[in-house]
């Protein structure tokens, strides 16, 4: 592709550092100009493997035709009205089809926001007015937001809440089951219960939150009976059970929403990052009495479920019927997995490999033992693969972890590529 030989990345960066706060973090110091499924290229020309997909957005890739093609007819026709002041179709039909969508034989009903942030504020509100309490308990090592109160949610502390508290009051976080770590799915419940005994009546809890696949966290797997007994223990109590799909949902994990391969049907579940191909839109989806308990008034936002996000989001779906991208992303995850394995073989300091579907993710750790994490390590791998064209992103507690979000659209030569440069990137960072 062309480039502008004005433009080099250190010197946007040089501008950048000097005109945005040191707070909006950088995971790579490069600049892009164009992207195309799951390839971008710099402002210098230089070619890259996306294995990020822009923090879990681009599971139909950059620039998906469909896509684009949907939001050109609407700019057409109408960017903004605010949908309290003056309704759209395009809202009602999304709408109409995420209930279809999420598990639960019951009647629901979608409201539509802008980031997963709002999505999970507006969950924990409903489930507020709903119940008539205020306690919400999260999970160690998830990732919420960083709003006040999901920050309060989010169960890690650096970089996200660092400086930011108090937090708000009663959010409480227990244990997250860890086959690695020697946490069961018993630890985890008998948490709660001591949460029960020594913070909060379980009458006044509003709510339990969690990811089906821990984001942030490093890509930690929610088991099955773990989500089973948290509904049993949510119907005992009368607490509504939210599900955390921001990152795990639109088709990530081999099913639309990753809850549904547990079995298990939640009260709520938050949605966005991918929702709309890159379309900023988030959405929480709910048991329909339990949605309507706020009054009118009470939801919404100025830019919430922009018709422009609306008809993105609609072409996502239609995407994945057309292109069977759920097959794909369980096709691509066993693909990412065995790659990966292949090319770490007798690697000591690969901790372990996990995931669901394509959300495929790689623990580092210090001297074949696992407890040890090595973020330096991490680091240096992400380093070198971004040298040899790949874009990568780390995660976990300990920021140990290497995740991959490559988006479903990706041909298997791609992600051969990308593999293949992750194993190079390792032998190179070992050999520093």
């Amino acid at each position: 592709m062309q480039r502008d030989a004005q433009l080099t990345n250190a010197l946007l960066m040089a501008r950048r550092e000097a005109a945005i706060p040191r707070g909006v973090g950088q995971s790579h110091h490069i600049f892009v100009a164009k992207g195309d499924n799951a390839e971008v290229w710099d402002v210098e020309g230089r070619r890259y493997i996306d294995f990020a997909g822009g923090i879990a957005v681009l599971n139909t890739g950059h620039r998906h035709p469909g896509v684009m093609e949907a939001v050109k007819a609407q700019l057409d026709q109408y960017t903004h009205t605010c949908f309290q002041v003056l309704a759209y179709e395009p809202y009602v039909e999304l709408a109409e089809r995420l209930n279809t969508l999420a598990p639960g034989k019951f009647a629901k009903k979608t409201l539509f926001l802008t980031t997963g942030a709002e999505a999970v504020e507006n969950a924990i509100k409903i489930a507020r007015a709903h119940t008539g309490r205020s306690g919400v308990i999260a999970f160690g090592g998830g990732y919420h937001g960083r709003t006040m109160m999901t920050l309060g949610l989010t169960g890690k502390v650096a970089p996200y809440k660092t400086g930011f508290g108090p937090f708000p009051a009663e959010i409480f976080h227990a244990k997250f089951p860890s086959t690695l770590r020697g946490v069961s799915v018993d630890d985890a419940m008998d948490s709660i219960e001591q949460i029960f005994k020594n913070d909060i009546e379980a009458s006044r809890v509003a709510a339990i939150i969690l990811e089906p696949v821990q984001g942030e966290g490093g890509f930690n797997v929610a088991p099955k009976e773990l989500w089973e007994r948290l509904r049993a223990l949510c119907d005992q109590h009368g607490i509504v059970l939210i599900a955390d799909e921001v990152q795990t949902g639109a088709g990530r994990t081999g099913t639309w929403f990753a809850v549904e391969q547990s079995g298990v049907a939640p009260d709520m579940i938050t949605s966005a990052k991918s929702l709309a191909g890159g379309f900023p839109i988030s959405a929480v989806i709910g048991r329909a009495d339990i949605m309507d308990a706020p009054a009118p008034g009470g939801l919404g936002g100025t830019y919430a479920g922009s018709p422009m996000a609306c008809a993105a989001a609609l072409a996502v779906i239609e995407a994945f019927e057309k292109q069977d991208l759920l097959k794909r992303s369980r096709e691509l995850g066993q693909r990412l997995t065995d790659g990966l394995k292949a090319v770490t073989t007798g690697q000591r300091c690969v901790a372990e490999i996990r995931g669901m579907g394509a959300m495929v993710a790689m623990e580092m750790c210090k001297d074949g033992e696992p407890l040890q994490p090595d973020a330096e390590l991490t680091r240096a791998i992400a380093a070198e693969a971004t040298k040899r064209g790949l874009i990568l992103l780390t995660c976990g507690t300990y920021g140990n972890v290497i995740r991959v979000l490559v988006p479903l659209t990706a041909s298997d030569e791609i992600v051969d590529e990308g593999i293949a440069i992750i194993g190079a990137a390792l032998q190179a960072a070992k050999s520093a």
